[in-house]
């Protein structure tokens, strides 16, 4: 009979919401550091190949792409230290990224290589992208500087 209200209690114990969001938590933060750490061996790859392509020719525009994308990974580092470290994604920072990778793209490949319509788009979608960059600040001071009430469950209010 005891055995059965152990295991019943460690049953209990294990669907507790706090120690499933817990737990949910620290297997998202496995995660994280795992693509930290990829991220981190596939920047040194690229830089090796990187130093290894200066013997060879240079071709500028893949040197230029090979740059950008080391800084892309850089700044994706980054933003996965930060959210380890706030629990929060920087929209700012993603977009910057964004931004980036678009143009590391339209130097790939030429501009003059590039179908109009597609020139077109990806200048619609850096626009939007732009106009994000420069809104977001402004967001922020405006839900900065509303004050929301939060309510636990465990508060009561008094009338």
């Amino acid at each position: 009979m005891e055995e059965n209200t152990n295991s019943l209690r460690l049953w209990s114990n294990l669907f507790q919401r706090k120690k499933i969001v817990s737990n949910l938590e620290r297997f998202q933060d496995f995660i994280v550091i795992s693509l930290c750490i990829g991220l981190f061996c596939v920047m040194l790859i690229r830089l090796g190949e990187m130093f290894f392509s200066f013997l060879q020719p240079l071709d500028l525009r893949q040197i230029t792409s090979d740059i950008l994308f080391i800084l892309i990974l850089v700044e994706l580092f980054r933003l996965l230290i930060d959210y380890l470290q706030e629990q929060r994604i920087y929209v700012g920072a993603a977009v910057e990224i964004t931004i980036v990778s678009a143009l590391r793209e339209i130097i790939l490949r030429g501009v003059l290589e590039i179908p109009r319509d597609q020139i077109f788009g990806i200048s619609v979608f850096l626009v939007v992208l732009g106009g994000l960059l420069l809104i977001l600040p402004w967001i922020s001071r405006i839900l900065a500087s509303t004050n929301i009430a939060h309510i636990e469950p465990n508060q009561t209010t008094q009338e």
